[in-house]
């Protein structure tokens, strides 16, 4: 850590610290495992290194586990601040979240007529027609 020194704000960065330092993911070691991983996008490329640099402008798109984001590069971290210190390092273009009918619990506990386990009552039709074909 000591020698390492922060890049001046508006210059190229890597990307795994540029994800570190936005908060889009949680230690530095998982960013670079996504991007070697393939789910990290530059400017349409795919990213396979996490040394790749990015500037202010470049498009990234990254594939999390229940989201895809788009993000525009506006400046290079300088650390891992709070929230709203990311939130200036990127523009988010992100599509909206598909909207999902919500079920109320109700509709959550009920199950549709033929799915699932059969009941006792059901259980026992289905013992005699089998016991019937015999």
């Amino acid at each position: 850590m000591g020698g390492e020194t922060q890049p001046a704000s508006g210059s190229r960065q890597r990307i795994d610290k540029w994800l570190f330092f936005t908060r889009m993911v949680k230690s530095r070691s998982l960013a670079q495992s996504h991007v070697q991983s393939g789910h990290v996008r530059i400017n349409g490329e795919r990213c396979s290194h996490p040394s790749q640099v990015v500037k202010p402008g470049d498009r990234v798109e990254l594939t999390l586990e229940r989201r895809d984001v788009v993000l525009v590069v506006r400046l290079a971290g300088e650390r891992r601040g709070p929230y709203e210190e990311a939130r200036l390092l990127y523009d988010d273009q992100s599509p909206p979240p598909d909207e999902t009918k919500r079920l109320t619990p109700f509709e959550q506990a009920t199950r549709a007529t033929g799915t699932g386990r059969p009941t006792k009552k059901e259980r026992r039709a289905i013992d005699r027609l089998m016991s019937d074909e015999d």
